[in-house]
């Protein structure tokens, strides 16, 4: 369905030094958005059913009572009528754009997609570092106003449902929550725009590995690229980041997308390209504007632009969400899924936003200046048998120098638990360690509108077993 890749005619901006410069951001930061065929399902085969804590409990078969359909998930909240523009980039701040690229065979069988492909970029103009993060479409997230689904299934809820900003507003928001970091741009590119962008910049050298079948678009186009050094046109380096045919499937083709994307960037910035790329200028806007789709503004770009380019290869990280983070599982309805380790994940998130690096061992003493340093905004709620306990531990962890700013009651429960609605690392850490709370019992809620940033409700536990005096 071709009005998904056309949301971007009426507000794409209009002079041409500004369209090359998106597209130049566009090309350096999204040229791994493309699109597949199915994607492989080697990783996901098992049948051993896992479940996470703190979610929705996976099984191969129904509970008793449940009944478990395929029919198309229906809102379970209401979501805001109108989506709000994003704020100006400062210039300064860490600033982060998720990446998407369409399911083509939907795509071509004017269906309403799912996406394919979901890379975040994020970049930190004053350390001058920057981060690519592939992000597997199989994996189990809550999906914000529905239920648990795979994360690719957002955007195809988003443009069915016509929700503000569609399926790539959906799919950022699902991304906010399931890593609890704000996203502050979209971008969505669709295969041809890919091509098209390849062949303008002259094709992208590659260094092949080892043999490997590709696929190009159309019938009878399967090729072998054999090792060594060559220049990629589009419709080649499209197979290329697209194909299944090896063994480490998604995993292998994420890091196949990444591959690409730097050699984007340095067939640009090494062979001086801007300068036939400005000359272009009408023919490039004329073949992507209709393929891209994104909710940048003029200011935005030109800012991204000049600060992208100032950032040292060897200061931009590449990671890829995979087996070392997650589980294999199965659906509710019997589909093969990614689950997510919450430590894991956690602390990959950590080592990549946090701008002084992973969280590491800390002396208490250092651990607590961090935490004051952080000024995280925590409630405490008592959920145990001991009554008054919310403000006894208030008024310890405000002596211990925590941030707390609401003490109230909660359900009652035997195990603590820890809420996070916005990322504080060094609190988590902290309140983590102090009250040994589960890391089952941690779970995201990402809301950058919250007036707290984590909830701590206490059970039996902590009642039964706590250092206050």
């Amino acid at each position: 369905m071709k009005k998904f890749f056309s949301k971007l005619a009426n507000n794409f901006p209009k002079d041409w030094p500004t369209r090359i410069i998106l597209i130049l951001i566009l090309g350096l930061s999204v040229a791994g958005a493309i699109f597949g065929y199915k994607l492989t399902r080697d990783l996901v085969s098992s049948n051993k059913t896992f479940s996470l804590p703190g979610d929705p409990v996976i099984g191969n078969d129904p509970a008793e009572g449940d009944e478990l359909t395929d029919a198309t998930p229906a809102p379970t909240e209401v979501l805001g009528a109108t989506l709000p523009t994003p704020e100006p980039w400062d210039g300064v701040s860490r600033v982060t754009i998720l990446v998407m690229g369409l399911d083509y065979r939907e795509w071509s069988a004017g269906e309403i997609p799912h996406s394919d492909t979901m890379i975040l970029f994020t970049m930190d103009p004053l350390n001058q570092t920057a981060a690519i993060v592939s992000i597997p479409r199989d994996i189990w997230v809550s999906v914000p106003g529905y239920d648990y689904e795979k994360i690719n299934t957002a955007y195809y809820l988003g443009e069915l449902n016509n929700l503000p900003g569609g399926g790539a507003a959906l799919a950022a928001r699902t991304v906010e929550e399931f890593l609890g970091i704000p996203i502050d741009y979209y971008a969505q590119v669709d295969f041809q725009a890919f091509i098209d962008f390849i062949d303008d910049i002259q094709g992208v050298r590659l260094d092949i590995k080892e043999p490997i079948t590709i696929d190009r678009l159309g019938q009878w186009n399967t090729v072998t690229l054999e090792p060594g050094l060559i220049t990629l046109p589009g419709d080649y380096a499209l197979a290329y980041v697209r194909t299944r045919y090896t063994e480490g499937g998604d995993f292998d083709r994420a890091a196949r997308q990444q591959e690409v994307i730097m050699a984007i960037r340095d067939r640009i910035l090494e062979f001086d390209m801007l300068p036939n790329l400005v000359a272009n200028a009408p023919q490039i806007y004329e073949n992507l504007a209709g393929g891209i789709n994104t909710n940048m503004s003029l200011s935005q770009v030109i800012k991204l632009a000049w600060s992208a380019m100032d950032i040292d290869r060897d200061n931009i990280q590449q990671v890829i969400i995979s087996n070392e983070y997650i589980t294999l599982g199965k659906s509710p309805t019997g589909l093969d899924i990614l689950i997510p380790i919450p430590d894991k994940i956690r602390l990959l998130r950590d080592e990549i936003f946090d701008s002084g690096g992973a969280i590491g061992p800390v002396a208490e003493g250092d651990l607590l200046t961090l935490v004051a340093e952080e000024n995280a905004r925590v409630s405490i709620r008592n959920g145990s048998y001991l009554g008054g306990l919310a403000a006894t531990t208030a008024e310890w962890m405000r002596g211990q120098g925590i941030n707390v700013v609401e003490e109230t009651n909660a359900d009652y429960t035997v195990y603590s638990s820890i809420t996070i609605y916005n990322a504080t690392p060094y609190a988590l850490k902290w309140l983590s360690q102090t009250m040994g709370v589960n890391s089952n019992m941690i779970t995201y809620a990402y809301n950058p509108n919250a007036t707290v940033d984590l909830v701590v409700v206490l059970g039996d536990d902590w009642a039964g077993n706590n250092p206050m005096e």
